[in-house]
């Protein structure tokens, strides 16, 4: 099993910056490719980024290239994602996942397996 508790979500004025982590605990985390969803009131959860877990290949969704970036620091257990120049769009809770496949893309949901608890992020004015 794979567990996370994330951190770093809050409040913040559009064009701020905001750095989510996801600390992971478990056997097989290291093994795992890790994903960012979100999930707007409302709206489906949608896939964020997400970063294999063998040669660190990442994937973003078209809205949050250039302005997002996920790493990981397997020594720490931990995955980032970086969020710059963000967006009111950008409000929602995000999730961190683990793909015990290790490829995570695509990045859907019912693709992943274990699951954090979640943590929102609002940004506005």
């Amino acid at each position: 099993q794979v567990q996370f508790e994330e951190s770093g979500g809050g409040l913040v004025q559009p064009g701020d910056s905001l750095r989510l982590s996801c600390v992971a605990s478990g056997s097989i985390w290291p093994y795992t490719a890790v994903g960012w969803f979100r999930q707007a009131p409302g709206k489906e959860r949608e896939g964020v980024s997400c970063i294999s877990s063998s040669d660190g290949t990442t994937y973003y969704r078209d809205s949050v290239k250039g302005r997002f970036t996920v790493s990981r620091d397997n020594a720490k257990n931990t995955v980032y994602l970086q969020m710059n120049r963000l967006k009111p769009e950008d409000t929602a809770i995000y999730y961190c996942a683990a793909d015990i496949t290790g490829w995570g893309t695509p990045v859907l949901a019912h693709r992943y397996d274990y699951w954090g608890q979640g943590i929102q992020v609002t940004v506005s004015a």
